[in-house]
């Protein structure tokens, strides 16, 4: 991925030299001609084209904004309900990832989530004690968890 960012900057390089004009708008210019390039010889690179990775790290970031808001107010409704209803507890999520870069980012969105805190992840690093502040079906959350968060990390590491 880096090599192909690279060879899309130095494209763009190359167009500011042969118009002969050094600003930012002909760079922007060059950066986009040679991304059409790039795609075109896609086929030619042992990675996939980076701009499928850099999809799957914008749909990763949207999915987090979606969640974190629904934490959110899913939290602020028990906070401010006359009556403490909820369920805490701790419950074990066996993950399919296998690096450790993508544990640690599971990890840290799972925490930066209200409500969610990962306590431990065990030694060899498949299964991750989560606490959470309300939790009425164990199945529902580790379903929740392995088909937003786990799965876009999946596609970003591809």
């Amino acid at each position: 991925m880096s090599f192909q960012i690279l060879l899309n900057v130095f494209l763009a390089f190359i167009w500011m030299f042969l118009k002969n004009e050094f600003n930012g708008s002909t760079f922007i210019i060059g950066y986009g001609l040679g991304l059409g390039i790039m795609f075109v010889f896609r086929n030619f690179f042992n990675d996939r084209f980076y701009l499928n990775r850099v999809n799957a790290v914008l749909q990763l970031l949207l999915i987090f904004a979606r969640e974190l808001f629904l934490s959110n107010v899913s939290v602020l409704k028990v906070v401010l309900k006359p009556k403490m209803d909820m369920r805490p507890g701790i419950f074990a999520f066996e993950t399919a990832l296998t690096k450790d870069w993508e544990i640690t980012i599971l990890s840290n969105l799972i925490t930066l989530t209200p409500g969610t805190l990962v306590v431990e992840v065990s030694e060899d690093n498949r299964i991750l004690y989560i606490h959470a502040m309300d939790i009425a079906d164990k199945e529902e959350a580790v379903d929740s968890i392995k088909n937003t968060f786990e799965k876009a990390i999946m596609e970003v590491s591809k």
